[in-house]
């Protein structure tokens, strides 16, 4: 046990280190924590065993997986289903253009520009295309905009995004069979039930010190999670939607969505962010920078001819109209699922799979951190709480 307790300081060193320079430098801090995790990696490479830090030790994966679901969970319950209705025209529009505009942009580039395979081409795309909740939520937090309708709106364009581009990868390389009609028909079954169970048993046992309502939940996310797994699809997809489907009963309840927030933050998303960090080998990258520039140059381009013309159409200003695109333009969570999922099933091979994870790693922090310094629409933030008086 002491190698594990050692190991979780310096993963929880790695995520303290990454809150202070987010804090001082005012930057999003699931772009610091990736960063962090680049340079451990690299450090680790260089001076000591890589093995060393553990990245793929079977309890660091399930923390870091835990996170992804955790976050895209709550991602999914900040979006207000009336704000949803009212707005379902400007979102559904640019989720769809956001994948379709980059997929087949990347995957064109990836098959003509590289010389790649026609399969490989398609997790290219499919990679390329992603927008991470991951990112965009926790930049939405970080300014306050998850409270807004605008956040609302982004949030679920960027649902639309991940959802077409999770359909797509499974129509194209899932195995449908047994697997797939069981859990899709567990999911179903979680979807219709979950909204008309959830309400009474938060009533009746919610707000006490044995936080039922987190184990609850944890319980269906882990569960749909595993029978997505075993299904071979992702479990973050299931936790998208479920969030979605209970975000009319969840996201009124403010105390339990900060607790889940504590959790999520100051626990399991530092993990997956620092160990998404050190997928990316500089060292690779900087022997072909070539392929790397290109692949994350027309992700950013593509996204950008299929975001920011729709939001200006539907009247966003030029400095909102540019964070959003931009922000849409971040990719991590399911842009590396997609490629890991090629190079587990030899669609891609290793060459391939560096190119991509560090073209999806630097589009989670390049146009970020952009978006974070020039562009962020400070009249749209929400009017800070008045301080409790003493």
């Amino acid at each position: 046990m002491t190698e594990i307790w050692m190991l979780a300081a310096v993963w929880f060193g790695l995520a303290l280190l990454a809150s202070l320079i987010s804090s001082w430098l005012r930057v999003t801090s699931a772009v610091v924590e990736i960063s962090v995790g680049v340079l451990a990696g690299f450090l680790f490479a260089v001076f000591f065993d890589p093995q060393w830090l553990g990245a793929d030790q079977d309890w660091i994966l399930f923390l870091a997986g835990a996170g992804a679901i955790m976050l895209t969970f709550l991602a999914g319950v900040e979006l207000d289903p009336s704000v949803f209705r009212d707005h379902w025209r400007e979102a559904g529009l640019v989720g769809l253009s956001s994948f379709l505009v980059p997929f087949a942009g990347c995957a064109l580039g990836a098959y003509y520009g590289f010389g790649w395979s026609m399969k490989a081409s398609l997790i290219a795309g499919i990679a390329m295309s992603c927008t991470s909740v991951a990112v965009v939520y926790s930049a939405m937090l970080d300014h306050g905009f998850n409270r807004t309708t605008y956040g609302k709106v982004v949030l679920a364009a960027c649902f639309i995004t991940d959802l077409a581009s999770a359909l797509v990868l499974a129509l194209l390389f899932a195995p449908i069979d047994w697997k797939t009609l069981l859990f899709v028909v567990a999911a179903i079954a979680a979807f219709f039930l979950m909204p008309r169970i959830t309400p009474r048993l938060l009533k009746k046992l919610g707000d006490r010190p044995a936080e039922l309502e987190t184990k609850y939940l944890m319980l269906a996310l882990f569960g749909l999670g595993a029978l997505a797994s075993f299904a071979g699809s992702q479990a973050i997809l299931p936790a998208y939607v479920l969030g979605v489907v209970l975000a009319g009963t969840l996201g009124h309840d403010r105390a339990l969505i900060r607790r889940l927030r504590t959790l999520t933050f100051g626990f399991l998303t530092p993990i997956f962010f620092i160990r998404a960090g050190t997928m990316m080998s500089l060292p690779a990258l900087i022997a072909a920078p070539g392929a790397f520039l290109a692949m994350l140059s027309l992700k950013m381009v593509t996204k950008s001819a299929a975001v920011y013309p729709l939001v200006r159409a539907f009247g966003s200003p030029q400095k909102e109209a540019s964070y959003t695109t931009l922000l849409m333009s971040a990719g991590l969570t399911f842009g590396a699922v997609a490629s890991i999922y090629g190079l587990q099933h030899g669609v891609i091979d290793q060459t391939q799979y560096s190119i991509l994870i560090a073209s999806i790693i630097a589009s989670a922090v390049v146009p970020t951190i952009i978006a974070n310094a020039y562009f962020v629409p400070h009249h749209l933030k929400p009017p800070q709480p008045a301080p409790q008086p003493s």
